[in-house]
């Protein structure tokens, strides 16, 4: 998370909601355990996890203690993936549990963005629920897709 002392400001640009109830993706869906504890804690917490024992991703607890609710943070401006996230800034299980409000890793209100900048959608990488409409993404950051490029054409004769 850079140099001690240091603060760093960034932008969430793209995040996917994981519910309390009837969201068989969630990793609260079962009940707790060990690893997702955070999740059934107070609201504003670091819910922090690896996925395929290589990538560290980073949600903020959402709900009442006791509800398993989190919102995974996919994207912040300059870096998507939730996985780069947390490789980029330094973000591992040691940040698990923090409190998001007092601690060195903090989620502060920013300029709001008007709902109608703001696409929503199924979530991605995941099989099920993923119907669901819990991915949110500013529209400001999405990639723009690539012009299909053609082949020069011949002169015409």
């Amino acid at each position: 998370m850079g140099r001690p002392g240091d603060d760093l400001a960034l932008r969430i640009t793209e995040t996917e909601a994981y519910l309390a109830v009837d969201d068989r993706a969630s990793h609260s869906f079962r009940g707790p355990t060990a690893r997702n504890a955070p999740m059934f804690g107070p609201p504003g917490r670091a819910y922090v996890y690896l996925i395929y024992g290589i990538h560290h991703c980073l949600n903020a607890v959402t709900e009442a203690e006791g509800v398993g609710a989190a919102v995974l943070i996919r994207g912040v401006e300059g870096v998507r993936g939730p996985g780069l996230v947390c490789r980029a800034y330094g973000l591992n299980l040691s940040h698990n549990g923090l409190d998001l409000s007092t601690s060195e890793l903090r989620i502060l209100p920013g300029a709001p963005v008007p709902d109608t900048d703001v696409l929503t959608g199924p979530r991605v990488g995941i099989t099920r629920s993923a119907h669901l409409p819990l991915r949110f993404r500013w529209a400001a950051h999405v990639p723009r897709p690539r012009r299909a490029r053609t082949a020069p054409q011949p002169p015409e004769e």
